[in-house]
């Protein structure tokens, strides 16, 4: 998973009236996601904004539990926050990933929609056990913005469990998906096609 990169996208995504916004940084999906991803061996997680306040207030945070007071109360806090990087846009965050790993990531766009998705997690598995940097696109708020998702280079399938809801939080939905794509190397065989 060394060539995996997680990026929570905060702009552009939709609202329930499927307009366009940008949403706020929460503290829980930093810390979340910064755990789930240091759990599961993924190599940065991205939070992506344009708006410098929240910018500055993921550095803030982070900053707390990497150098601050909470790095010596909670060092496991730390060594999960020391994944967080932030960027002000997807090309931005491209291009940081590209001249870390040298090469142009592959994109796989998340969503709860059904619509579009080309790739299930046995596949998705498959391209992150190539050479090339992955990283998976997760979007705040009600998803995605359509032209986000349009860009990627797949979309990965929903998460579904067999029930009518499907309206997870969005650092639920990373914990699970995450999952999901290291069972199999971690467990052997993982679940059916979804």
């Amino acid at each position: 998973m060394r060539n995996l990169f997680v990026a929570l996208i905060h702009h552009p995504v939709v609202d329930k009236n499927g307009d366009r916004i940008a949403a706020a940084v929460t503290s829980l999906d930093l810390h979340d996601i910064a755990r789930a991803s240091r759990t599961y061996g993924v190599r940065a997680f991205y939070v992506v904004t344009p708006v410098d306040d929240q910018l500055e207030l993921v550095k803030r945070i982070a900053g707390h539990w990497i150098t601050g007071v909470g790095a010596d109360y909670n060092p496991d806090r730390r060594q999960a926050l020391e994944l967080i990087r932030t960027a002000s846009g997807r090309q931005q965050m491209l291009g940081l990933i590209r001249q870390e790993t040298g090469q142009r990531p592959i994109t796989v766009a998340t969503s709860a929609r059904t619509r579009g998705a080309d790739l299930d997690f046995e596949g998705c598995r498959e391209i992150i056990n190539g050479r090339r940097p992955v990283v998976l696109l997760f979007g705040t708020a009600w998803g995605l913005a359509p032209e986000v998702v349009r860009e990627a280079d797949f979309r990965l399938r929903p998460v579904r469990a067999g029930a009518d809801y499907n309206h997870l939080s969005v650092r639920s939905a990373v914990s699970i998906i995450l999952d999901r794509l290291t069972r199999a190397a971690a467990t052997g065989p993982g679940p059916s096609k979804e």
